[in-house]
């Protein structure tokens, strides 16, 4: 048993880039807080400086108290990876609840091994539906919410979706979005003076406001395996890319896996005879919201640059047949679009007349108080999590 004095400890899961920016608000509440313990895991789903390390530099998350390191495989072994690092952690450690964001494979997985193990669990973006079985991310999310204790949402659709599937409306917390906590924080320390970025494809270097006006260019971001690992589909889409750059600078910061589709799909000499298409590494936080929040437009097949556009008020368009996050197109400036829609749709946008939109409820950078307030308010007034502090 736990004496008196024993913190209420608390695990909370980080696996891939997106997750990174959704834990950093609430580690920031969390310290030398009276009551919980954090305790932070990266499961080491993203290894790579890029994705990782910079990123808990620019959001000043404290290093990880535990990493796991699973690095990268197919989805079934990163999971069978991280569930049996993860289940020796919880047997170390013996948490009171483990909190898991998103959708990647160390969320399902973190849910999994707590729940079988009797740990309560947290999932935060909870009843996000794309209706979509063919994406992973959606198998992800049904299953953490399936085993899940308690549910966080970003939005009414999410409710409804928890409800739809019979989760008791008193488990559901809609709070609002932890990315826009980390934007709105964030916000004033980000330069988008000095925007200059290293291409990939060409030796020389560009710099926003010399190169290209400010608000003039688009940015693009593409990595689902359904854009980029087909050659007819990554053929039509460079394709398409060349016709607009045709009208405006393109940057890309370009996902490792598509750069490496395009070179061995002998597409990269086709977008080296354009002037106007910019590849460039993948960028950090910081880097990356000055490129969006200084841009004309987004072109990606992301999700959360979704919510960010929202909030900047950027438009975005979103190649893919559906988005589990509808509330960036029902209230911001988000449109789903086919890809023999784009060269269509970049020339509204360049015409003035461009999606635009409103931020949505709670998406006011105070999302990650409102969560440790419901985990506060469970801890306090339920006994079965009570007795767990009190001893």
């Amino acid at each position: 048993m736990k004496n008196s004095n024993t913190k209420f400890k608390l695990i909370l899961i980080a696996g891939a880039r997106p997750n990174f920016m959704k834990i950093a608000p609430l580690m920031h509440v969390l310290k030398d807080h009276h009551l919980i313990q954090p305790i932070l895991v990266h499961t080491g789903q993203h290894y790579d400086e890029k994705m990782s390390d910079l990123f808990f530099r620019q959001l000043n998350i404290p290093l990880p108290d535990i990493n796991l390191e699973v690095g990268s495989a197919s989805h079934a072994v990163q999971t069978a990876r991280i569930m049996e690092g993860f289940e020796k952690v919880c047997l170390d450690i013996k948490p009171d609840m483990v909190l898991v964001v998103g959708d990647v494979n160390s969320t399902v997985a973190c849910t999994l091994v707590a729940s079988k193990l009797g740990i309560k669990t947290v999932h935060y973006e909870a009843g996000l539906r794309s209706n979509d079985r063919s994406m992973p991310e959606e198998i992800n999310r049904l299953v953490t919410d399936s085993i899940s204790d308690y549910f966080f949402t970003t939005s009414a659709d999410a409710d409804e979706n928890l409800t739809n599937e019979g989760v008791a409306a008193e488990k559901i917390h809609m709070v609002g979005n932890l990315m826009i906590d980390t934007l709105v924080k964030n916000l004033p320390n980000i330069d988008s003076e000095n925007l200059a970025f290293d291409l990939l494809n060409k030796q020389r270097r560009i710099k926003i406001g010399v190169d290209f006006n400010k608000n003039n260019y688009g940015v693009m971001t593409f990595h689902r395996p359904s854009n980029v690992d087909d050659r007819e589909q990554l053929t039509a889409l460079v394709n398409i890319w060349i016709k607009i750059a045709e009208k405006t600078p393109m940057i890309f910061p370009i996902h490792p896996r598509t750069y490496k589709n395009i070179q061995e799909f002998g597409l990269l000499e086709s977008i080296n005879k354009s002037d106007n298409i910019f590849l460039i590494e993948s960028l950090g936080y910081f880097e990356f919201i000055a490129l969006v929040s200084s841009s004309k437009f987004v072109l990606t097949d992301s999700g959360g640059i979704q919510e960010e556009t929202t909030y900047l008020n950027v438009p975005c368009l979103t190649v893919r047949p559906n988005t589990e996050r509808p509330v960036t197109i029902t209230e911001g400036s988000n449109k789903l679009i086919k890809v023999t829609e784009i060269e269509q749709e970049v020339n509204l946008i360049l015409a003035g007349e461009g999606k635009t939109g409103n931020a949505p409820k709670f998406w006011d950078g105070k999302t990650a108080s409102r969560i440790v307030h419901v985990i506060e308010s469970e801890i306090t007034s339920r006994p079965v999590l009570q007795s767990t502090i009190e001893g």
